[in-house]
């Protein structure tokens, strides 16, 4: 294998694992630009997400399309309940407070997790079952076809949402101003939960396609992506659909070419160390805006 042959490859893994970081970054971005928080538990509902996969389809063997459609459903449903219980009591509560309910929330769900399912890891076979496509001397499986379409996809259909639709409007106004949004007659909590039910839907599909790429269930599958999908998020600018798509390639492809070229044991570091690079020259991300704070 050639070296151009090569590159090339790990480009291509870089974009398939790099749409997966994209897809958690939006339930980041969404609920950060909307209500104003960091839902660090938003990585374990990709855990959720995988192993209700796991028991729809492997479990019950309920027809793929319909075990995919129920677990998305189960997890926007427990994204809404855990804003209502966790999130909403603490809306007018200090930042650190909110903050460190996150992280309690995310070890109450591995904890559950491993209750029901215990520590040994789970073996589960891709459900993605799409031909690879041979472009000369380069493999693209199928698995990172069906990633990289449905990533594109989310992005397209939730740019349209969020700027063509009533419900996207109210997100917009209550991301501006929450205050005067009520004002106007916007149901402000009912919104939240919109953004928390389609963020951790889009969680869902992340966790389906992480499984199709590393087919193994264990209940801090989700801990790690979660973090760099953060990471992601913040690179592109959080707040900005496009930041967080652009922000997941980006760490995505670095993180293939590093582990490929560099060393498998420094990627992480080099990934990080981007961060800090892009966050010195331009703190507010790739693609965010500078806010002004209003005394």
């Amino acid at each position: 294998m050639n070296l151009v042959t090569s590159i090339l490859e790990q480009l291509i893994n870089g974009l398939r694992t790099g749409s997966i970081y994209a897809l958690i970054a939006l339930g980041y971005t969404m609920v950060y630009g909307i209500a104003k928080m960091i839902n660090f538990a938003h990585g374990d509902i990709i855990m959720v997400g995988a192993y209700s996969l796991y028991v729809f389809a492997g479990m019950l063997e309920l027809p793929v399309p319909l075990a995919i459609i129920l677990t998305i459903v189960v997890c926007a449903i427990l994204g809404m309940t855990i804003e209502k219980i966790a999130y909403k009591p603490l809306r007018k509560a200090p930042p650190l407070a909110v903050l460190i309910t996150a992280i309690g929330m995310s070890y109450f769900l591995q904890s559950a997790a491993l209750l029901i399912f215990k520590a040994t890891p789970i073996p589960f076979g891709s459900v993605i079952n799409v031909p690879s496509l041979r472009l000369g001397s380069i493999t693209i499986s199928g698995t990172t076809i069906v990633i990289l379409a449905v990533t594109t996809v989310a992005m397209i259909v939730l740019t349209l949402f969020i700027n063509k639709t009533k419900a996207g409007s109210a997100m917009r106004a209550v991301s501006e101003d929450k205050d005067a949004a009520e004002l106007m007659g916007i149901n402000v909590n009912g919104t939240i939960s919109l953004t928390f039910a389609i963020g951790s839907g889009l969680a869902a599909v992340a966790g389906i396609l992480y499984i199709c790429q590393y087919p193994s269930l264990i209940p801090t599958l989700g801990a790690l992506p979660g973090i760099k999908a953060f990471v992601a998020a913040v690179l592109g600018g959080i707040g900005s659909i496009p930041g967080a798509m652009l922000g997941g390639i980006i760490l995505g492809i670095i993180e293939s070419l590093s582990k490929a070229y560099i060393s498998t044991k420094l990627a992480d570091a080099i990934v990080f160390s981007v961060l800090v690079i892009v966050l010195l020259v331009k703190p507010s991300g790739l693609l965010g805006k500078k806010r002004t704070e209003k005394v």
